[in-house]
Parts: C-alpha cells; sequence; structure tokens
C-alpha cells in the first residue's frame, strides 16, 4: 500500500512542480494533477493511514515506526525508504516463501 500512496504522492508533487516552473504546460496536466491529488488525498491516504495502525498494532511496533509511515504519506519519496526499512526489520531474512499446501485426492 505505501508504494501506491507514494506512487501518487511523488507523481502529484511532480505535477505541481511542474505547474509552478512552466504556466503553459498546466493546461495539459490539470487532468493529471485533479485526479491524482483527489487519489492520493481522499482515498488513498486514509486507507494508507489504516493500514499503518493495524501494522503497528499487530507487529507490536513502537510509536516512532508509526510517525514514520505516517510522514511517509506527506514527503515525496520516503514511503519507498520506509517501505524497505521496515520489510528489513520484520523479514531480515528476506520473506518466507509461501508455502502451498495440496491436499489429497479425492477418490
Amino acid at each position: 500500500m505505501s508504494f501506491v500512496t507514494g506512487t501518487t504522492l511523488l507523481s502529484l508533487f511532480v505535477t505541481l512542480a511542474l505547474h509552478q516552473w512552466d504556466l503553459s504546460l498546466w493546461k495539459s496536466i490539470k487532468p493529471l494533477v485533479v485526479i491524482d491529488g483527489v487519489a492520493h488525498g481522499t482515498i488513498l491516504y486514509p486507507i494508507y493511514l489504516i493500514l499503518s495502525f493495524q501494522f503497528v498494532i499487530k507487529a507490536r511496533l513502537n510509536i516512532g515506526y508509526l510517525v514514520a509511515m505516517l510522514l511517509a504519506g506527506f514527503v515525496p519519496g520516503v514511503a519507498f525508504g520506509v517501505e524497505y526499512y521496515l520489510a528489513r526489520k520484520i523479514y531480515p531474512d528476506g520473506i518466507p516463501p509461501r508455502v502451498v499446501v495440496n491436499p489429497a485426492p479425492l477418490e
């Protein structure tokens, strides 16, 4: 979820920076800014907040990790670093392989 939220925030930041840099470009990128802003601000970030609280409670992390996760939705690019750091903390040996159990065939 942080990759999706971080990507929308990063693209929103880039398009708004382009708007400040070249106003003639604004007419062509305004729909992208509107869609991206609504997607990040009203849909994705609230879901990310809820999932962050749930993850901190289930993983029994301290409040510092929660603050870092919540700030990752405000500062462009930070979400990717926080995701990488938490993945290394939770799974120091890497993400375990998925075990598929095949049930016995019915006769």
